[in-house]
């Protein structure tokens, strides 16, 4: 796989889009792998990887969605 920005080999995969990114483009930031609700402390709680690869060019949403669909 190709780095999306400069055609450069690859060396990892952006953790939201899944764009090929060298280690000139690569930026870092959170991922949220599981959100939880705690019923004894009536709070949800979420998994983080601080650290998770990011191509920099995709904008996850800073807000989650609502899915009345699935209720």
């Amino acid at each position: 796989m190709t780095c999306f920005f400069c055609a450069k080999a690859s060396k990892g995969t952006c953790r939201f889009c899944g764009r090929g990114v060298c280690e000139d483009h690569a930026k870092f930031g959170p991922y949220v792998l599981e959100v939880t609700r705690s019923e004894s402390r009536g709070r949800s709680e979420a998994l983080v990887v601080e650290d998770a690869l990011q191509c920099g060019t995709c904008r996850p949403r800073p807000q989650p969605v609502p899915l009345p669909e699935l209720d």
